[in-house]
C-alpha cells in the first residue's frame, strides 16, 4: 500500500515542467518509494526508472558520445523522438552522470527526476553543473500530519496559526493524543512507523543510525577519527534545544575547534542535525552567533540520547514548524527567550502545559520585537486563543 507524502503533489505537478527535479534527504526517509509513486503517475509508456547503484544501469551512461545513451536505453523501450521521462535513483553512486544528464536535458525533450541520499554530495555537485536547470527538494522523516496518514487517521491541518488555534477541538485532540505520544517516542522514519512490534522498531531505528554512519559518514567524509565523530553525534543528541558552544564541544570530544566545525557542517549537510540561528532585532542586545541544535528524528534521540520529555517535545515541534517557513529563536542576554520565531512574524513557545504565566511572558517578549502574533504550543489541550496544540502543527 502506498501512503502519500505531502511532497508528492509538488513533484507530480513538475511532470509538465522542463526543469530537472532533484530529491535528496537521509536514507530510510522514503525517497525511492515517493519517486516510484510519481513514476507510476506518469501518463506515458516512454519512461524508465533506473537504480544507479546497479553497475548495469551505470553502464548505460558510460559513453564518450552522450547521444549513444539513447541506444542503450532503447533496449528498455525508450524512444528519443518522443517526450521521455527518466528517473534515476542513487545518483551519488555515479557523480559523472550529471554531465550526461545536462547534455540530454539541453538537446532532447526529456524530463529527469534524480534521487540522492545526501545533500553533502548533492549541494556541492549540482549548483554549477545544472545551474538554471534544476529544482531541489528535500524529503525528511514523516511530519505528524504524514504520520497520521500512515496510521490511517484522517485529520485536517492548517497553514495559519490563527486558524490552528481557533480550530482546535478537544474530541479530536483526545483521538490523536495516543498517536502523538507514539510519534514523540518512535519518530517519523516510515519503516519504523509501519512496524508494529516494539523490538523490531528498535532494530529498525538502530539500522537507520548504523546505515547513516557506515554509508554517509564513512562513504563521504574524510575524518581521521570516526570514534570522536560518533561521540559528538551522541553529545549533540543530549543537547537538543541548546546553543552550541564550539569550544566546550571541542574540549569534550578532544578535537580542535576547526574539526568540530567540520563535524557540525557535515552533520547538518547530511540532515542528521538541524541548526536554528538567533533572531536579531535592534531594540535589544541578543545573544548572537550561536545556533541551537535539533535532531532529525525523535525516535533516534530516544534510542541514543536519553533526554527529557520536554526536549523531545521541543524537537518534535521544531520538525513540524519547518514547513511554515524560516525558523529562528530569540534569547536576551539577561533572561527571557522565545523557542521559535517563524518567518520573523510569529513567536512560538513550547510547553507541556500552557499556563497563563507562560502566555503572559511570551507576550511581554514578543511585543517589543514587533511580533504581533504569538502562541504557546502546548502538549496538553488548553482552550485559549493564544494556545495551539502541539499535535495540530
Amino acid at each position: 500500500m502506498i501512503f502519500e507524502r505531502t511532497l508528492f503533489n509538488v513533484l507530480e505537478k513538475h511532470l509538465t515542467s522542463k526543469e530537472i527535479i532533484v530529491v535528496t534527504g537521509m536514507r530510510r526517509v522514503g525517497k525511492t518509494t515517493l519517486i516510484k509513486h510519481v513514476f507510476d503517475s506518469v501518463d506515458s509508456d516512454n519512461k524508465i526508472f533506473l537504480d544507479i547503484g546497479n553497475p548495469i544501469s551505470r553502464s548505460y551512461f558510460e559513453e564518450v558520445d552522450y547521444n549513444n545513451i539513447w541506444e542503450n536505453l532503447k533496449t528498455h523501450g525508450l524512444d528519443k523522438t518522443k517526450k521521455a521521462y527518466i528517473f534515476l535513483d542513487e545518483v551519488q553512486e555515479m557523480p559523472e552522470i550529471v554531465k550526461a544528464v545536462k547534455y540530454l536535458y539541453d538537446h532532447y525533450d526529456v524530463k529527469f527526476y534524480l534521487i540522492g541520499s545526501s545533500s553533502y554530495y548533492l549541494k556541492n555537485l549540482f549548483p554549477e553543473s545544472l545551474a538554471g536547470r534544476k529544482f531541489i527538494y528535500e524529503l525528511f522523516p514523516l511530519s505528524f500530519e504524514e504520520f497520521l496518514v500512515f496510521k490511517g487517521f484522517n485529520k485536517k491541518f492548517f497553514g495559519n496559526f490563527k486558524i490552528i488555534s481557533e480550530s482546535k477541538n478537544k474530541v479530536e485532540y483526545e483521538m490523536t493524543k495516543k498517536y502523538y505520544d507514539e510519534y514523540l517516542e518512535w519518530g517519523g522514519f516510515p519503516g519504523v512507523v509501519l512496524e508494529g512490534d516494539f523490538e523490531l522498531k528498535k532494530l529498525k531505528l538502530n539500522d537507520v543510525f548504523t546505515s547513516y554512519f557506515s554509508q554517509e559518514v564513512k562513504g563521504l567524509a574524510d575524518f581521521s577519527d570516526l570514534s570522536k565523530f560518533r561521540n559528538l553525534m551522541i553529545l549533540l543528541m543530549q543537547r537538543i534545544g541548546s546553543r552550541l558552544d564550539m569550544t566546550k564541544l571541542a574540549s569534550e570530544v578532544e578535537v580542535t575547534r576547526p574539526t568540530i566545525y567540520s563535524y557540525i557542517s557535515f552533520l547538518e549537510s547530511t540532515y542528521f542535525i538541524h541548526l536554528v540561528s538567533p533572531y536579531s532585532k535592534s531594540v535589544d542586545r541578543e545573544v548572537s552567533g550561536a545556533s541551537k541544535v535539533y535532531m532529525c528524528d525523535t525516535g533516534l534521540v530516544n534510542m541514543f540520547g536519553k533526554v527529557s520529555a520536554g526536549s523531545i517535545l521541543e524537537n518534535a515541534v521544531f520538525l513540524n514548524l519547518r514547513k511554515y517557513g524560516k525558523v529562528n529563536y530569540y534569547e536576551k542576554r539577561k533572561g527571557g527567550e522565545i523557542d521559535f520565531i517563524i518567518n520573523e512574524k510569529v513567536a512560538i513557545e513550547v510547553k507541556n502545559k500552557a499556563i497563563p504565566e507562560y502566555i503572559d511572558s511570551l507576550k511581554k517578549l514578543s511585543i517589543p520585537l514587533g511580533l504581533k502574533s504569538y502562541y504557546v504550543a502546548s502538549k496538553l489541550f488548553i482552550d485559549n486563543e493564544l494556545v495551539v496544540s502541539a499535535q495540530d502543527l
